[in-house]
């Protein structure tokens, strides 16, 4: 496969490589240059909530949910 360069620098990604690495818009890359010939691009985005539950259980004290109030209202009907 190949691609062209734009005059703003910018480089289209072809759709089978972005469909097979499941590339999607706003994800961030890192540009390395390997030799004169060679240009590397890696994915460093992470998909979203990555860590959460790690960073969650970390919490330095401990939290307890509160319990809710039961409703013993009737339900609205129209």
């Amino acid at each position: 496969m190949t691609t062209v360069l734009s005059k703003k620098g910018q480089i289209v990604l072809p759709c089978p490589i972005r469909e097979r690495m499941r590339l999607e818009p706003g994800q961030d890359f890192e540009v390395y240059i390997d030799d004169d010939d060679t240009i590397l691009l890696r994915r460093i985005s992470r998909p979203p909530n990555h860590g959460l539950v790690d960073h969650l259980l970390a919490c330095p004290s401990p939290f307890e949910v509160p319990l809710r109030a039961k409703d013993f209202s009737s339900p609205l009907t129209l």
